[in-house]
């Protein structure tokens, strides 16, 4: 057996402890470069999440298993390796797209459109290829959020198709690019249902590692069409701490099980208000609502996000703030958060689709 082929061979052993899969399912084993001469060796390691908090770990692990191979030299690299989610029977998935993130939450307020915009700004921030697709047909607000685009919706260059506004290499769509400034859009359900499937089929996304999904608030048509049409890897679910913001989660999280789409983990917005002057901190709406509603449902609890005015004026600005203060803490419990998700979703791929008979897609 050759060197290489050796290092191999050991790698695909070993298990990423923070999804409990091993190398070789998980195709972590990207390359190995190494010649018997002398004893030199290259390998690259997948990572299933951009932001993978456990990559220090991964490298321990590796270094490890070839210690007793008196190596001469030993480089340990990492690339992206986004694991795809497999469809449900009956559904179909958007080519080029390997996770869907539905961004849900019980009721409006809790400021569910900009945990999904910095989201998306976040892993791509984190060296992940990203979409955003506003979903919340009757408030749209995520035109608003990212400012001006690169390049306007249009006809797609094959031809065939739409191809989606671009903001800074991000590609994006919502009906409000085809609403006039000011309208009401007064669609009932079967008008959404068929937005949503010209979104999902109809534009050309290009390849993804996640398409971030901004639903609107509650548990109406969108979110059923949605969870119906393409095969959702998972639901964020984004709450405010105090007990009237939980009290409607609860429902959105029931919705998601009776849909039969993961509920990937809690985000808790709002968490802590901290006076730029004093540096004192205030829990304004309480403390750890989110956390207990995790515990409450054994979901996993993403993270906690602060109140700060930034956000919002980089909302208003449209320039999110993970963009416009990329190395500020605010913009890092996004970038954790926005790991997190990953992390989940990644877990959820290798466990495999779900289905019960009870549940037929809509035609």
């Amino acid at each position: 057996m050759s060197l290489a082929d050796e290092i191999r061979a050991r790698l695909e052993s070993l298990e990423d402890p923070t999804i409990g899969v091993g190398f070789k399912r998980a195709r972590l084993v990207r390359d190995v470069s190494a010649t018997d001469d002398d004893r030199r060796a290259k390998v690259t390691v997948g990572l299933v999440a951009p932001g993978h908090p456990g990559r220090d770990e991964l490298e321990q692990r590796v270094r490890k298993a070839l210690s007793d191979l008196d190596l001469d030299g030993l480089e340990v690299a990492f690339e992206l390796a986004v694991p795809d989610r497999p469809p449900k029977p009956g559904q179909r998935p958007i080519p080029g797209v390997k996770h869907v993130l539905a961004v849900a939450a019980g009721k409006g307020g809790v400021g569910k459109s900009t945990v999904s915009t910095n989201l998306a700004f976040a892993l791509h921030r984190l060296g992940a290829r990203v979409g955003l697709m506003d979903a919340d047909i009757y408030g749209p607000s995520l035109p608003k959020m990212l400012g001006e685009p690169d390049r306007e919706v249009g006809k797609a260059p094959e031809g065939e198709g739409i191809a989606p506004a671009l903001y800074r290499g991000m590609p994006a769509m919502s009906v409000d690019y085809f609403v006039e400034p000011g309208r009401a859009v007064i669609w009932r359900g079967p008008m959404i249902h068929k937005l949503l499937r010209q979104f999902a089929e109809d534009v050309r996304w290009g390849d993804l590692d996640a398409l971030v999904v901004d639903l609107p608030p509650g548990t109406g048509d969108a979110q059923i069409s949605l969870c119906q049409l393409v095969p959702v890897s998972g639901a964020v679910i984004v709450t405010t701490p105090q007990e009237v913001a939980l009290l409607d989660v609860r429902k959105a999280i029931d919705m998601f099980r009776k849909l039969e789409v993961p509920v990937l983990g809690v985000v808790e917005n709002m968490s802590l208000y901290r006076c730029p002057s004093c540096g004192h901190a205030e829990r304004v709406f309480g403390e750890g609502g989110g956390r207990r509603l995790a515990e409450e449902f054994d979901l996993p609890f993403l993270g906690e996000l602060p109140l700060d005015p930034r956000i919002a004026a980089g909302g208003e600005a449209g320039t999110p703030i993970v963009e416009m203060a990329p190395d500020d803490p605010v913009a890092d419990a996004f970038a954790k958060v926005a790991a997190n998700v990953m992390l989940s979703a990644a877990k959820e791929a290798f466990a495999g689709p779900r289905r019960s008979a009870k549940l037929r897609p809509v035609s």
